[in-house]
């Protein structure tokens, strides 16, 4: 079932924004996109791929599932599947309910999607409950500064306005505790800060959670 959202205004401009941080997210999480994707197989699914930006790490002919339900993105998502010999199936679906089988998928990737979704634990839920056993599942996150830090102050003050400018999207997730309590069979995770004008969301990680 189709489970699409299309914001005409804030859509649009996350579409935009996205497109237009292009170089710089490549330039910033460039080389760790590229450690974390060389061992991929040849068709891997993709939560909220927004407009594309990681196909430039996916070997040409790579086949992506995209979980993508924001309409506004499609165009340029398809656009730079095209650019980069992707074959792209998107699905308008919320990554908390992926109408793959159990057990159906070898690699999942997801990077800058556990803060704007409404749950969560059950997008990692679907993740782990997709992938086969031994089934990797990448992921690049902004997340919650420590508590009672000025960061996680700021973190807090600006969620409001952040969150409805990027439908959704929370600066305060502490997103590797999700992760680390899904029951995976194991987590190799790192915290780094992004080096970015956007402070509220420099506190990152990035790591595999096998299944």
């Amino acid at each position: 079932m189709s489970v699409t959202v299309n914001n005409p205004i804030r859509g649009r401009f996350q579409s935009w924004f996205l497109a237009s941080l292009d170089s710089i997210f490549h330039r910033i999480y460039g080389q760790r996109k590229i450690a974390l994707t060389h061992n991929m197989p040849g068709t891997i699914v993709e939560i909220g791929p927004g407009t594309g930006a990681n196909f430039r790490y996916y070997p040409a002919g790579t086949n992506v599932i995209a979980i993508e339900p924001n309409v506004q993105m499609y165009d340029r998502l398809t656009r730079k599947a095209e650019e980069h010999n992707i074959n792209l199936e998107i699905r308008g679906l919320k990554g908390e309910s992926i109408d793959l089988d159990d057990g159906s998928v070898d690699f999942v990737a997801s990077t800058l999607v556990l803060c704007s979704v409404d749950d969560p634990a059950q997008v990692v839920s679907e993740i782990k409950r997709i992938l086969k056993p031994g089934g990797q599942y990448m992921f690049i996150e902004h997340v919650a500064a420590p508590t009672g830090t000025w960061l996680r102050k700021l973190q807090s003050a600006v969620k409001p306005p952040w969150k409805y400018t990027f439908e959704g999207c929370c600066p305060d997730r502490e997103s590797w505790i999700v992760i680390e309590n899904a029951g995976f069979h194991s987590v190799s995770l790192e915290h780094f800060d992004m080096q970015s004008p956007f402070i509220h969301i420099r506190p990152h990680i990035a790591g595999i959670a096998t299944k």
